[in-house]
C-alpha cells in the first residue's frame, strides 16, 4: 500500500497494533519491528526533498519505493518536500509510526537520520551519502552515490565533441559531491590528452529554472560549446537557454532522460536508478544484515544514456570508457576539494 504521510499519520494507531504483532512495541519510539529479518514484509518510509511529480531524483525514489512494493511485498509511505531542519521530527513520527525501515533520500538529511538511528536501533535507516563515513551506527545502512565515477565519462565524452575547447559544469549548491564531480571531469580531461578548458559555476540552487538558464545563457554566450549540468528542477531552464544557441552546443543531463526539453542540442544523460540498490539493502535485510555500505556504479543503479547528436566512432569510445569503469580497469579519483 503506497500512501502520503498525512494518510500514514491517520493510520497510526493500526500500524502500531501490526507492529506489536510482529514483536515490536507500540508505545515505545525506539522500537519500530523486526524490519522484515523474520520473514515478515518491511513497512517502509521515506523522507523526501522535492515532489514526487519532478521526473528528477524525488521520482526516482518514489520508483524504488514501488519496486520495494513489488519485488519485497512492503508496505511504502513517504513524506515529500521535507526540509533539512524538519528531518529529525518527521524520523521520529515515522519511528512511532511503527516502520522499521526507513530510507532518506539525500545527503542533506545523513546528520538526522544518524541521530535518530542511535535513539531507535531496532528500525533500519538508510542513509545517503557521498563517501564511506566512520562511526556508522550498526542499524544504518550507508548508500554511497558515487557521483565522481558518474561524471567521468561526460568529461571524455564533452572532450570528444567540443570544438572550442571551452566546457562548461553548471551545478546548483557548491556541495561536496558536486567538487567531486568537477574534479572526474577535470581528470577525465587529462586522462583523454585534452587541451580544454573546465569552466565551473554554480547557481545556488538545484530546483531554479530561471538562475539556471541566465547562468546557461552567459556561459554559451561566453563560448562554452558544451555544458554539463548537476541540476534537479533547474535542468529545464538550463535547456531553454540552449534551445537558443547554435546547432553545435551541446547539453548533458542528470538523474533522467531529459532529451524531450531540447532534442536537438542534447548530448545525453547520467541515468540513475535506486531500486538495484534499495533492492540489495532489503535483502540483506532479510537476512539479518541490520547495517552496512554499499556504493553505487556502472554495474549497480548507474548507467549512462546513449549519446546523441555525436558520430558512432565517439559513442563507441565513451561506451568503452563506461565498460572499463564497469570492470574497475579505470580508478576515478574522489576529490572533493572545493573549488574557487
Amino acid at each position: 500500500m503506497r500512501s502520503p504521510r498525512l494518510f500514514a499519520s491517520a493510520l497510526s494507531a493500526a500500524l502500531l497494533l501490526s507492529v506489536a504483532a510482529c514483536g515490536g512495541d507500540g508505545g515505545d519510539s525506539g522500537d519500530g519491528g523486526s524490519a522484515g529479518g523474520d520473514g515478515e514484509a518491511p513497512r517502509i518510509a521515506a523522507v523526501f526533498s522535492g515532489t514526487t511529480t519532478d521526473a528528477d531524483y524525488t521520482f526516482l525514489g518514489l520508483q524504488a519505493l514501488e519496486a520495494a512494493e513489488e519485488d519485497h511485498g512492503a508496505e511504502i509511505t513517504y513524506s515529500e518536500s521535507v526540509q533539512v531542519p524538519d528531518a529529525e521530527r518527521v524520523l521520529r513520527e515515522y519511528v512511532a509510526d511503527g516502520y522499521n525501515v526507513v530510507w532518506t533520500h539525500g545527503s542533506q538529511f545523513y546528520d538526522a537520520t544518524i541521530a535518530v538511528a542511535a535513539e531507535a536501533p531496532d528500525v533500519v535507516f538508510i542513509a545517503e551519502q557521498d563517501t564511506e563515513p566512520a562511526d556508522v551506527p550498526e542499524n544504518v545502512w550507508v548508500l554511497d552515490r558515487n557521483f565522481h565515477l558518474a561524471f567521468y565519462p561526460l568529461g571524455v565524452l564533452a572532450a570528444s565533441v567540443s570544438q572550442s575547447g571551452q566546457i562548461a559544469y553548471l551545478g546548483g549548491v557548491t556541495l561536496p559531491f558536486s567538487y567531486s564531480e568537477v574534479h572526474a571531469v577535470e581528470q577525465a580531461l587529462e586522462d583523454s590528452g585534452s587541451d580544454a578548458t573546465l569552466n565551473p559555476v554554480w547557481t545556488g540552487d538545484f530546483n531554479d529554472p530561471t538562475k539556471a538558464q541566465q547562468f546557461a545563457s552567459q556561459l554559451i554566450a561566453d563560448g562554452n560549446d558544451v555544458v554539463l549540468t548537476s541540476l534537479n528542477l533547474g535542468a529545464v531552464g538550463a535547456f531553454e537557454a540552449v534551445g537558443d544557441a547554435d546547432p553545435g552546443v551541446l547539453m548533458t543531463a542528470k538523474y533522467t532522460d531529459k532529451s524531450n526539453l531540447s532534442a536537438d542540442h542534447y548530448l545525453t544523460s547520467v541515468l540513475y536508478d535506486f531500486s538495484v540498490v534499495v533492492d540489495d539493502i532489503l535483502t540483506s535485510i532479510e537476512d539479518g544484515e541490520t547495517g552496512g555500505y554499499i556504493g553505487m556504479s556502472y554495474e549497480k543503479g548507474i548507467s549512462l544514456q546513449e549519446p546523441q547528436n555525436v558520430d558512432q566512432a565517439v559513442t563507441d569510445q565513451v561506451n568503452q570508457v563506461v565498460e572499463d569503469l564497469a570492470a574497475g580497469t579505470i580508478e576515478v579519483e574522489r576529490d572533493v576539494t572545493p573549488i574557487g
